[in-house]
């Protein structure tokens, strides 16, 4: 079987757990004709870098893919259907990266070196005198 890796941006009007549906319906069709998904990351709703069919955002999701070709023909073609789904592209690969991806590992990395906000009641009562 062929390694793919396939990236689907859906409508920004459906609510994060229809995007997550989407893939789940992706991952019944390959797996219903003997591919196997891999990995599936959800990116979230994320801006557009231009309009696609008067849309400015999109949820964003990332499959690796094992699967025969007629199996990703077939996602493809429903995909196609969809009025939910904005674009998608799948690529052949020689080997799955099942790491995690840049674009969540980024999101990973700004949450840990963010420092801790003090809570509002934290700060000595003389800060607020002094400023």
């Amino acid at each position: 079987m062929a390694l793919y890796e396939h990236v689907l941006i859906a409508r920004q009007d459906i609510s994060p757990q229809q995007a997550e549906q989407l893939n789940e319906d992706m991952k019944a069709i390959i797996e219903g004709l003997g591919g196997h998904i891999a990995k599936i990351e959800y990116w979230g709703l994320r801006n557009l870098t231009y309009r696609i069919k008067k849309n400015r955002k999109g949820h964003y999701s990332l499959m690796a893919i094992d699967a025969p070709a007629p199996a990703v023909k077939e996602m493809e073609r429903q995909l196609s259907i969809n009025e939910d789904v904005l674009r998608y592209m799948t690529v052949r690969v020689e080997e799955l990266d099942l790491e995690l991806s840049p674009v969540l590992a980024r999101r990973d990395r700004d949450r840990s070196d963010r420092p801790e906000r003090p809570e509002r009641g934290d700060r000595p009562r003389e800060d607020f005198a002094a400023a």
